[in-house]
């Protein structure tokens, strides 16, 4: 809830991503609903939620009170508009989310959006969820979403497996041999006595959601599963042609002509699929940890906490993915520490994932796949697990959502020490009103100054997404850095940041 109680509050106050200010004073002065609330409305809620403030005058840059005459009216006018069909999709607000907040004689009212469930997305204006009457919020303003991405977000709506379907005209012939042997091998000697292990490849494949029967309709082949998993580069692109997984390995040097030290991506010597492309990734991932001599009996144990939440980053990423959206999975391995990104946002909200206990994988028949080697979680104890391998070790994890030019959720993991770190998600929409006036250098100070060391030509709007803290956070440390540490050097477009000390 925003802590607004006097105007030196109000001096504090900037929009941001998830916040916005509207008048609201109406044509008689006793206030109305205006508008252009409907479209923030719909952003907020098939964003990450977030407030709308109804009484206030924007001038140069500062924000003056104007009240609401009748908030009684303007309260009835909100939540009429809410239950009409014809002109929201959907009501996602209870009284307790619409709150008077007294102001120097006047009143504000504060209406506090929450992200919207997958089952309710798209919000949307009108009975018509295309044609530009679904919005998303970025940056700080509502932007109408394309047809393209309305349809994946009702797709995400209606499947809650992306990756069980059948696909016609694909058989046996389309999958790499040697993937599924590889897999089978494994699936052997971590079950040695496992009665699938008598099957033949496609009775296997059914085991495991790979290959599937319709009942209703008697037909049979393929799942999407099934060609991710083990399927040949050009069958896999056939039926999925946005699909790409990258590996990167990047040096400490941002200037360096080579773009990358080592790179593992589709390219005609290997199979591409999913299972592959983990083989040879997690390797690479691990290969630099430090193991410490440990005993198990007679056994040295070189499986460390570490290398667990690496693996588990890296089967979450892949059975998380959204593998018909325009961004490719990637996967960064760096000196600062390592970031898992993936295709399509997160389907609960990043605090929730990050506690655990809730389940809602995009790809459940891959991760059952994985589950079967032993690989991943199940019951949203996968982050649970990340963190404690990671954070146990006073480790900096980061869980966020973007929506720039595609949907995409990153994890981040840090070698940095978090210090006194908060959760890891975004914080919120308090920040340009709470946050506190301490010209000391935090935490967060020294994770800006660790990434602009990196990146001298790093953008506040990267940091942000990098830190995972709201643009305003950023904007107002990198203030107060210039004080002391910090210069910029060129112009704001083309110039590059060095720190003083």
């Amino acid at each position: 809830m925003l802590d607004i109680k006097t105007t030196a509050d109000l001096n504090r106050l900037r929009e941001s991503i998830d916040l916005e200010c509207k008048l609201a004073i109406g044509r008689d002065g006793q206030g109305v609903v205006p508008e252009d609330f409907w479209p923030t409305y719909s952003a907020f809620a098939n964003t990450s939620g977030g407030v709308v403030l109804l009484g206030l005058r924007e001038k140069q840059g500062q924000f003056l009170i104007e009240g609401i005459g009748n908030v009684a009216k303007v309260r009835k006018e909100l939540f009429d508009g809410l239950n009409n069909r014809q002109k929201v999709s959907v009501n996602l607000l209870t009284d307790a989310d619409v709150k008077e907040i007294p102001v120097n004689d006047q009143t504000l009212l504060v209406i506090e959006i929450p992200r919207a469930t997958r089952k309710q997305r798209p919000v949307h204006l009108t009975t018509n969820p295309f044609l530009g009457h679904t919005y998303r919020r970025l940056n700080e303003g509502d932007r109408p979403l394309s047809d393209e991405e309305v349809r994946r977000m009702i797709a995400e709506q209606v499947e809650d497996s992306r990756d069980a379907a059948i696909l016609p005209h694909f058989d046996l012939k389309d999958l790499d041999g040697e993937s599924l042997k590889a897999y089978r091998n494994i699936f052997r000697a971590d079950k040695p006595d496992h009665p699938w292990l008598a099957l033949d490849d496609r009775e296997f494949l059914q085991m495991l959601g790979g290959w599937k029967v319709d009942r209703a309709s008697g037909e049979s082949g393929l799942t999407v599963a099934g060609l991710l998993m083990f399927g040949q580069w050009t069958a896999i692109t056939e039926a999925r042609p946005l699909y790409f997984v990258d590996y990167q390995e990047h040096s400490a040097n941002p200037s360096s002509e080579m773009r990358w030290l080592d790179r593992v991506a589709p390219d005609g010597t290997w199979s591409g699929n999913v299972f592959d492309f983990y083989r040879r990734v997690v390797n690479k991932l691990t290969a630099d940890l430090k193991v410490p001599f440990v005993l198990k009996g007679d056994l040295r144990q070189d499986d460390t906490l570490v290398h667990q939440a690496l693996r588990e980053a890296l089967v979450n990423t892949l059975v998380h993915a959204d593998f018909t959206g325009r961004i490719s999975v990637r996967v960064i391995k760096e000196p600062a520490g390592f970031v898992f990104r993936n295709p399509g946002s997160l389907r609960v909200p990043a605090e929730q994932a990050l506690q655990g206990g809730v389940s809602d994988c995009r790809n459940r028949t891959m991760q059952q796949m994985f589950l079967m080697i032993g690989l991943g979680e199940r019951a949203g104890s996968g982050l649970p697990k990340i963190i404690h391998g990671w954070r146990q070790q006073g480790r900096l994890l980061r869980l966020y959502d973007a929506f720039d030019s595609a949907d995409y959720s990153v994890l981040e993991m840090r070698w940095a020490t978090t210090g006194a770190a908060g959760d890891g998600v975004n914080d919120g929409v308090n920040d340009g009103v709470n946050g506190t006036v301490n010209a000391e250098i935090n935490d967060t100070d020294r994770e800006l100054l660790s990434l602009i060391r990196q990146n001298r030509k790093i953008t506040q709007a990267e940091l942000a997404a990098k830190t995972g803290k709201s643009l305003r956070t950023i904007e107002r440390r990198i203030e107060r850095l210039k004080n002391t540490c910090l210069r910029r050097v060129g112009s704001d477009k083309t110039g590059y940041w060095e720190v003083l000390k």
